[in-house]
């Protein structure tokens, strides 16, 4: 990873074009080549970023970044503060709670309570930057990707965007849906699920276990 503290000035190109005048900045520069730009505010959320696969080049005092949707980040750089690069090394992931993992076991031996006619087709499934919780088949025969957490928050819509835009390269599964499934859902997570054309199911835990443990049962 690479990290500058600096003055800059942060220009976007592509749906639509966006401009970030003079400020110090925190820019930062994966090892996926993804690079994010962060103020001193606005919690884990960046100013403006450009997701991998992208082309990273420096021409002059400017950071150009651009993807192959031909979006195009430039950051121009005024007083370098602080500087560094390191090898962060192989992350282990996100390491699921008890709930979570239940819930996922649960929805995996009971996908029609994500919609009718669903099935199962693998539990962690991987993509080049992590494992989507499942893989499933609707009763039409698409793919869908369920991402499960305890409570749906923004930043397990945004998980899921990720994953789904990885895996509708994969020819074979294309086109892929996402269904976010969680205890609770908060509203602002809803509302950004919609905008990404992203399903939202509450289950209930208790619900599941009771199906789950009915099943069970000898008589």
């Amino acid at each position: 990873m690479r990290i500058r503290v600096a003055e800059c000035t942060v220009r976007y190109e592509g749906r639509l074009n966006a401009f970030l005048p003079t400020a110090v900045r925190l820019v930062m520069v994966k090892a996926d080549g993804c690079v994010a730009v962060h103020a001193d505010g606005g919690a884990y959320k960046p100013l403006n970023w450009m997701n991998a696969p992208n082309t990273f080049t420096e021409e002059g005092t400017a950071w150009v970044v651009m993807n192959p949707k031909g979006e195009r980040l430039t950051i121009e750089f005024g007083e370098v503060h602080f500087e560094t690069s390191m090898e962060l090394g192989e992350d282990p992931g996100l390491q699921k709670d008890g709930v979570e993992l239940e819930l996922q076991r649960l929805l995996a031996e009971q996908p029609e309570v994500l919609g009718e006619g669903m099935t199962l087709i693998r539990r962690e499934y991987p993509t080049p930057i992590g494992p989507v919780d499942l893989l499933c088949r609707d009763g039409s025969g698409h793919t869908v990707a369920v991402e499960i957490k305890r409570r749906g928050e923004i930043d397990g819509v945004e998980q899921l965007t990720r994953y789904l835009e990885f895996l509708n390269r994969e020819g074979r599964l294309a086109p892929v849906r996402g269904i976010f499934a969680a205890q609770i859902i908060k509203p602002q997570a809803k509302v950004l699920a919609v905008d990404r054309s992203i399903a939202c199911v509450e289950v209930d835990y208790d619900d599941l276990r009771g199906a789950d443990n009915d099943a069970m049962r000898l008589f």
